[in-house]
């Protein structure tokens, strides 16, 4: 029997597709480095074997699935070559695998992982499912109809897929580090269009997404009346958020979602237009879109004393405004705290000021040193220049979180994309000792 070993197998993608196959029956191990990451927890739980880097691991009989971040020099996947050991690349294993499938893209600049979370969530209501979740989720299901999957567009990885359907959350400039600038992006979103076979889903109220060209049809969904599905009459509070959902200016059904601001009710609406157009039933959909549960690091909270304290992934401008919003809707009566660490050189400059305006929307604001990416040499910049952007923002180290204590009943949004989650355990512990 084959043996899939995956090279980085605790990389986002690469641990969700390990227990996709794990799941399916077949038999996986794979290997990385030893420092810990959140996604080895699925893995550990579905008891797949976690290898230190070397040489030696790599053995006839194995088919070796290699991460995109390791070149061909990594030692495992040299002896893999040297031993005439098949070696795949994980974005061309992913778009061959899912041809067995009627397959859905979600790809986007911001909630790509909460849409595909939500939309496995909802069509496994109604059919067996398969899926893979950028948040390191995966889920193999014997016999499913349905491959749900986060496609990234970063380094045009998505190029590799040719999906039966996308659905297009926005377009926007991120990653400075390879895209040139927003003609760059929209380009390789459109290439990524003509890739799709049955139909795209695309957010009809951004400017970009308008120009998309495609040889299957484009349905767009949005709060403007000029969308083929229409969000209207939005009641928002403190448990969720109500709307109607209207198909070519006709009522169609009226749904309620757990969760607040206005980009999970864009993230909803691209759910129930694909659910209406493949024809799944209008109740299980309901029912399924009121009962998600989340996806992890996309406001996560709990309480801790007074203080509700929220771990989220919002890295962008965007984001972080969405997420404050998010915060605001469902504690109106608390004060909102940001402790950001901004993720990588090139984009905190590329959206420094950008970054002061979103920030700025909360009542506190603490700042953490930069995560810098290996791939950057960054000048000058520290996090100060964004400090000095924001009126009253201080920067926090790991060592000391105290100045966070005297914000009783407050909400504390630990946000970024790096490893912002240690200043949260440091600031639980210290919690803890009080």
């Amino acid at each position: 029997m084959t043996v899939y070993h995956f090279v980085g197998i605790k990389g986002s993608g690469m641990s969700a597709l390990a227990q996709i196959l794990h799941d399916m029956g077949y038999k996986v191990q794979g290997s990385d480095v030893e420092k810990y990451f959140f996604t080895q927890k699925g893995l550990e739980e579905s008891g797949i074997n976690i290898l230190p880097f070397q040489r030696e691991n790599i053995k006839p009989g194995l088919v070796v699935i290699a991460g995109n971040a390791f070149p061909d020099t990594h030692e495992e996947i040299d002896e893999a070559f040297k031993n005439d050991i098949p070696v795949i690349r994980y974005h061309k294993f992913l778009g061959e695998f899912m041809q067995k499938f009627t397959s859905v893209a979600v790809t986007g600049a911001h909630g790509k992982t909460s849409t595909t979370g939500l939309l496995s969530h909802v069509i496994s209501g109604s059919k067996p499912t398969s899926y893979l979740i950028g948040d390191g989720t995966g889920h193999g299901e014997k016999g499913a109809e349905y491959f749900v999957f986060e496609a990234c567009e970063y380094r045009r990885h998505f190029l590799s897929y040719y999906p039966d359907y996308a659905i297009m959350t926005n377009i926007d400039f991120d990653h400075p580090d390879y895209f040139a600038n927003i003609e760059d992006v929209f380009s390789a979103f459109q290439e990524m269009a003509m890739h799709v076979k049955k139909g795209i889903f695309a957010y009809g109220d951004d400017e970009q997404l308008q120009k998309i060209q495609a040889k299957v049809p484009v349905l767009f969904y949005g709060f403007g009346e000029e969308n083929d599905f229409q969000a209207r009459n939005i009641e928002k509070c403190a448990t969720g958020t109500k709307f109607d959902v209207l198909v070519r200016n006709n009522f169609y059904a009226s749904f309620e979602i757990p969760t607040y601001g206005d980009h999970n009710v864009l993230n909803a609406l691209s759910v129930i237009a694909l659910c209406h157009y493949e024809e799944i039933d209008t109740d299980t959909t309901q029912a399924f879109l009121k009962s998600f549960q989340g996806v992890k690091r996309r406001f996560t909270e709990k309480q801790i004393g007074s203080q509700i304290v929220v771990d989220d992934y919002a890295h962008h401008p965007t984001e972080i405004k969405a997420t404050i919003d998010s915060a605001k809707q469902k504690y109106p009566d608390r004060e909102i705290v940001v402790v950001f660490q901004p993720h990588t050189f090139t984009r905190t400059q590329t959206f420094l000021t950008e970054f002061a305006q979103s920030l700025s929307e909360a009542d506190h604001v603490f700042l953490c040193e930069i995560f810098g990416s290996a791939r950057e040499i960054h000048g000058k910049l520290t996090v100060n220049d964004l400090k000095d952007k924001i009126e009253g923002a201080q920067i926090i180290r790991e060592e000391d979180t105290s100045p966070l204590l005297k914000l009783k009943n407050s909400v504390i949004l630990f946000m970024g994309a790096g490893d912002i989650q240690k200043y949260q355990l440091a600031y639980e512990k210290l919690l803890e000792n009080e």
